[in-house]
Parts: C-alpha cells; structure tokens; sequence
C-alpha cells in the first residue's frame, strides 16, 4: 500500500486521529494568525535595534573633542538600574507561572514587582539623562551622544510601551479572567518583556562596559 493510499484510507487522518491544517480547510485558527503576528512584530524589533546598534558601535568614537563614555558613565547606577530590568525579568516569569496556574493572586503580585521594578528602572534612566544633558552633554553636541541617546532611549521607550501594556493586561485580567485571548496577550507580554532584558544585557556590555573603558 503506498503513501497516499493509507492517507486515503485514512481520511487524512494520521495515525494520532488529528489531520494537518490545509488551505482547504479556510483561515487558520486566530491563536495561529496572533502567534506568528506577534513574532514578525517581535523579529522587526530586533532587526530596528541591530541597525541602531551597528550605527553606535561606527559613531562610539566620533565624539568630536566633547566628553567620552568614560566621562559621563556612571556604573553604579548602571548596574543598578541592570539589576532592577533582570529582576523585573524574573518577577515577569512568577507572573507567567501565576498565569499557568489561573491564580489571580500570583499573577497580580507579579505584575506589581514587574511594573514597579520597570518604573524603578526608568527613573534612574531619566536621572542618568538628566545628568549628562546638566553637564552639556547633549544628543546635539556629538555623533557618538546622538547615536548613545538614540539607542538607550529606544530601549527605555520600549519598556515604558511594556508598563503600560502590562497595565491594560491586569485591568483585561481583572474584567474577563484567564479567556484564551486574554491568556495568548499575556504570552505575548512575557517574551516581549523578556526580548527588552534580551537587548538591554548587550546593550549594557556595547555601550557602558565596553565604551566606559
């Protein structure tokens, strides 16, 4: 008997009792569609930030006879605003735990230490702006600071998308439980939350240990 004889015999069907997603068989499930949208969206991401990487790492040197990264970064505050996105990564994945387990109370716990945590970090990245603009050390005074704003900002604009993302998140949560839609946007959230610990980590090798040498 040939292949497509026992898929005949069949009626499609493999031997699990399920048969494969055709063309025939209409559009594909709305989990399937909001999957693979949301990974082109995160893939584009990663592709903006590897352009705007690769154009700071041809800038890092162009400072123009204006301070260096070894002059303005301060890595105390660096590390701690690193050590705030690492462990709001971590507060985000007892949120996803929470999540799997349908417990409000978990997930709502960690979504407070996520967005908190978040918030803590766009402070001290606010402050660390605000410092280096106080001491004349603007976007417009070199190509390294314009390419060094750009790249940080895009990723501390990023996150603040994030906080308020997670916010509409806990008020659907809240308002319509653990629903299948409700459930994949909270997926979604996750490896989007985890992406930005993704990037920033190189971020902060390329840019502060690396050019605060």
């Amino acid at each position: 008997m040939t292949a497509t004889d026992a898929i005949a015999r069949d009626g499609g069907y493999g031997s699990h009792g399920m048969r494969p997603h055709s063309s025939e068989d209409g559009p594909a499930p709305k989990r399937i569609i909001a999957g693979y949208g949301f990974w082109i969206f995160l893939l584009s991401d990663i592709v903006m930030f590897s352009a705007i990487f690769a154009t700071y790492a041809v800038l890092a040197k162009a400072t123009a006879g204006g301070p260096t990264g070894a002059q303005l970064f301060d890595r105390t505050n660096v590390a701690i605003e690193t050590g705030c996105l690492l462990l709001s990564s971590f507060a985000c994945g007892m949120m996803s735990l929470g999540v799997a387990a349908r417990h409000r109370l978990a997930t709502y716990l960690g979504a407070l230490v996520t967005f908190g945590l978040g918030v803590a970090f766009l402070a001290l990245e606010l402050r660390e702006f605000a410092d280096m603009i106080a001491r004349g050390a603007t976007p417009e005074r070199s190509a390294f600071l314009s390419a060094f704003f750009t790249l940080v900002g895009c990723h501390g604009l990023h996150v603040a998308m994030g906080l308020l993302w997670l916010v509409v998140m806990m008020a659907q949560v809240a308002a319509k439980g653990f629903r299948p839609f409700v459930l994949r946007r909270l997926l979604c959230f996750g490896l989007f939350w985890h992406a930005l610990d993704i990037i920033w980590v190189a971020l902060f090798t390329i840019v502060y240990l690396m050019g605060g040498r």
